[in-house]
């Protein structure tokens, strides 16, 4: 594979970046390591979301008692 130079992160908007240390340093101390990470959570929590509708109304109301402490 030498010579392969990669043209793509596969995420919209993201441009390649072939310096870690670089991209670290625009992260501001966070290890690049720490960045996919959290960018996976966040791109499985939308996923989530997307298929369980969370903004779409409720078929029925919650009971009254619902949020009331303590139970």
């Amino acid at each position: 594979m030498s010579g392969v130079l990669k043209k793509t992160t596969r995420t919209c908007g993201s441009k390649v970046e072939p310096d870690v240390k670089k991209l670290e340093d625009h992260l501001q101390g966070s290890q690049v390591q720490e960045v996919i990470l959290h960018f996976a959570d966040e791109l499985s929590l939308a996923r989530k979301m997307r298929l369980r509708k969370p903004r779409e109304l409720l078929v029925e109301e919650p009971p009254s008692s619902q949020w009331k402490w303590p139970i």
